[in-house]
């Protein structure tokens, strides 16, 4: 169908396309003004998720992802938060509600779930697309139930927010309640088994005996090192003793020794001067003899006292330093043994460290759940809550005016279009040639209708006849 045939069609059934049309567009504003008219209340409420977490002070930066909007979406529209605005208004004791219950389900199922999910069907929940606000809507025949219900909602969510939060906590507190005793346990049990061993052992917590010891043993080491230097030098002097003992210090510092041996010198030089004047045979040069031989026996006889004292000194340092060196090795096991002790308690050292730190941290997500369970405070508050709508929100007649205009239009049209279908006509020149398969020589105009200068207008052929023609004319 050509742009032509439609306008021809139109033109020839336009008053039918304008009844249906005129038909429509009354048909809505009758169903718009008998329509009962509803009204929305609206809500806004605010999430910060900026502000720093309550408990641990830090930054809830979780929150700013679009993931979070659109869980506390969800909530907003869960069965949960609708349970509870049921709760809050009372109306699951409400005897009609129940009864109207029983009707449609038999009483199968929730009555508090059936209610809230007539409260859903109503609810529009929508958060904005650049800011953290989230606007709570509710649809109702009474302008106050729908604020009613609009403000209840938000405060149900909130409401139901806090014990998403409470609830976990609560859980969390119970655990750590029950495993911190179990530690606290096991630290009393890990400082018992430090405290007997420490007793056992005369262990102090300082461990100053290991430090006495320690010390006690490098004043043995030292004296050990001090009286070797003096056996050792003992010996040489022994040796000394066994060599040249006459030319030892001790004895030639010796006052006696020096006194016998200053009286031999002279009793030598006078017995030399004698057995030159009276030779050997004199009885005085066999006297003077005989007494340095009495002088050189006293000479030996204190060296060897003198001599023997070095002995008696050498054995007595090798002594003592035989008795500091039984007294260091007894004195390094004694070490020994006290650091081996002094290890094994800082193993239980340790052990009582590691429990009461693991004691202390359970001890303060404790007391952080604890604060928790009790938190009764959000992150979500009311921006605006929703008031009594003055104007109802539907049916909007405007809108609907409007909408019916197009639609009339189009049925009307359609309709046109249908009976011209049903009932065919002639109507332009397609149709004619379309219809009879023949070729049109010329176009008759209207009665009455005629040029300008009032004669009638010719003839004319149609450009596709005129070329079918032969060239004489016709």
């Amino acid at each position: 169908m050509t742009f032509a045939q439609l306008l021809s069609i139109l033109k020839a059934r336009w008053i039918s396309a304008i009844v249906v049309a005129l038909l429509t567009i009354g048909a809505t504003i009758a169903a718009s003004l008998l329509m009962p008219k509803n009204y929305t209340a609206t809500a806004s409420v605010l999430l910060d998720v900026r502000s720093p977490d309550p408990i641990v002070g830090m930054p809830m930066n979780g929150m700013a992802s679009p993931s979070y909007m659109a869980t506390q979406v969800d909530i907003l529209t869960s069965d949960r938060v609708a349970q509870r605005v049921v709760q809050k208004l009372h109306l699951n004791e409400n005897q009609e509600m129940r009864k109207r219950w029983n009707e449609e389900t038999g009483g199968k199922g929730s009555f508090e779930a059936w209610i809230a999910n007539i409260f859903q069907k109503k609810l529009d929940v929508k958060p904005s697309r650049e800011s953290n606000v989230i606007h709570v809507s509710y649809t109702n025949a009474d302008p106050r139930f729908a604020s009613a219900l609009a403000n209840t909602f938000v405060q149900a969510y909130i409401d139901t927010s806090i014990g998403l939060r409470a609830s976990p906590a609560k859980q969390y507190n119970e655990f750590f309640d029950a495993r911190g005793k179990e530690l606290r346990e096991a630290v009393e049990r890990a400082q018992e088994k430090l405290s007997t061993f420490q007793k056992a052992n005369g262990l102090t917590g300082a461990d100053e005996r290991f430090d006495i010891e320690t010390q006690r043993l490098n004043e043995l080491n030292t004296q050990l090192v001090t009286l070797q230097a003096i056996a050792a030098e003992s010996s040489s002097r022994s040796a000394q003793v066994r060599t040249s003992g006459d030319q030892m210090q001790e004895v030639i510092n010796n006052s006696l020794v020096s006194s016998l041996r200053s009286d031999l010198t002279r009793q030598e030089a006078k017995l030399t001067e004698m057995n030159a004047k009276f030779g050997d045979a004199h009885p005085l040069v066999q006297e003077l003899r005989a007494n340095i031989g009495e002088l050189r026996q006293r000479i030996e006889g204190e060296t060897r006292r003198v001599t023997g004292g070095v002995g008696v000194t050498g054995s007595i340092n090798r002594q003592r330093e035989a008795e500091t060196r039984a007294a260091l090795d007894t004195q390094r096991n004694k070490i020994l043994r006290l650091k081996a002790l002094r290890d094994e308690a800082v193993v239980m050292q340790r052990e009582v460290e590691t429990s009461q730190r693991a004691y202390d941290q359970v001890t303060q997500r404790l007391n952080q759940t604890s604060l928790e369970s009790q938190l009764n405070q959000t992150n979500i508050s009311v921006l605006s809550p929703a008031d009594e709508p003055t104007e109802h929100s539907s049916p909007k007649i405007v809108l609907n005016i409007l909408v019916s205009v197009f639609v009339g239009t189009l049925l009307g049209v359609s309709f046109a279009i249908l009976r011209e279908l049903t009932d065919r006509r002639v109507r332009t020149l397609d149709d004619l040639t379309s219809g009879l398969d023949v070729a049109v020589l010329g176009m008759i105009p209207k009665p009455l209708r005629s040029s300008l200068s009032g004669r009638n207008s010719p003839m004319v052929l149609p450009s596709n006849i005129l070329k079918r023609l032969p060239k004489q004319g016709i």
